[in-house]
């Protein structure tokens, strides 16, 4: 609950209350590997826990906390067995005034008005580690959603979560919901101007990738897919090098890997092409 904001910066919306739209941007990240024995698929399991625990997660939202100008409130995490991990951060627009004699103190000083936000904005991170039993490709997902309800935008956090995690395939969807009110009482259904997520990646970060839009303009819903445009096989190897595999098996495991890939990217089952050689 909220008073009448009556003074606005030039250029600034005059809102009658809170600006209560809600802002969500969602990742799936997606690193693949090839893993070929059980004990090199059950190391990178252990790697990416490792190097993806709860711990790295909640430090990872906490900056991204910082960046967007969310004050944190709670922050709840947990690593599973036999893998995985997730954490949640609960934050708000505004710092939180404590109950007592600051809330008094803040009461006299507005000449008895005292400004109160009731806050639902959260960030969450999942991770999802797993392997095939048969065909040596494991795979990292990340799932992670950043909330907003106020002015803040999760789009300023964009690039340093691209950047936090080892990115093969980007889904990107970033949604905005709910309105906000003028003094007048006209709906404001977005505040502000946008017509793909692209606009807010670095240039840098998107040579690196192919990229596809699929957006729903009228009701403010954005999606972006990427996948990395370069293909080097060592980067995709886990206890083995590309030194040490045949034209024959190098072949084999390029296949497999750019087919689960492709799977990811385009979202469903692609037949299986014979091995040229």
């Amino acid at each position: 609950m909220t008073k009448i904001r009556k003074k606005n910066k030039k250029g600034k919306l005059k809102l009658y209350g809170f600006n209560n739209l809600t802002k969500s941007l969602s990742f799936n990240i997606y690193d693949v590997c090839y893993a070929e024995t059980p004990e090199d698929r059950k190391a990178y399991i252990e790697y990416i826990d490792e190097e993806y625990n709860s711990d790295r997660l909640t430090s990872i939202l906490e900056q991204v906390a910082n960046i967007i100008g969310a004050n944190i409130l709670n922050i709840a995490k947990q690593d599973y067995h036999p893998q995985g991990a997730s954490v949640t951060v609960l934050v708000s627009e505004e710092k939180i005034v404590e109950c007592g004699t600051a809330i008094e103190e803040e009461f006299e000083e507005n000449g008895g008005d005292v400004v109160m936000h009731l806050d639902k904005s959260h960030l969450t991170v999942h991770t999802y580690p797993e392997s095939h039993p048969e065909n040596g490709i494991s795979t990292f997902r990340v799932d992670i959603d950043v909330s907003t309800c106020g002015k803040i935008s999760p789009l300023k956090a964009l690039n340093f979560l691209l950047d936090s995690f080892e990115s093969d395939i980007v889904n990107l969807d970033y949604r905005v919901r709910g309105f906000t009110r003028k003094l007048d009482g006209n709906k404001i259904f977005m505040d502000h101007k946008l017509n793909s997520i692209q606009n807010f990646i670095t240039e840098e970060t998107l040579a690196r990738y192919h990229s596809v839009d699929l957006n729903v303009y009228q009701d403010n819903i954005f999606h972006t897919k990427m996948i990395l445009r370069d293909f080097e096989l060592n980067n995709y190897l886990f206890g083995v090098e590309e030194s040490q595999l045949n034209t024959y098996k190098k072949r084999k495991i390029i296949k497999r890997l750019k087919k689960e890939m492709n799977e990811i990217f385009y979202a469903r089952n692609i037949p299986n092409i014979p091995i040229i050689y």
